[in-house]
């Protein structure tokens, strides 16, 4: 998985952490999430704020 797959991501994190309401998420935090996840591949530096906040949004319509 690369940043660009947010849907894939919030989809891993939701089967991951489904006790973790994503609302809750700091971006340095859901960031450290993503990158542990198994699958995931893809430099840190390559992360921004806009790619985060579409996995957390993601994130919480997976949740709901």
């Amino acid at each position: 998985m690369k940043w660009t797959d947010t849907q894939r991501i919030a989809e891993e994190l939701f089967d991951a952490h489904g006790d973790i309401d994503p609302k809750t998420v700091r971006f340095t935090q859901l960031r450290d999430l993503i990158m542990a996840l198994p699958d995931f591949d893809d430099a840190p530096e390559r992360c921004g704020e806009r790619i985060l906040e579409a996995v957390q949004q993601a994130w919480i319509d997976e949740a709901a």
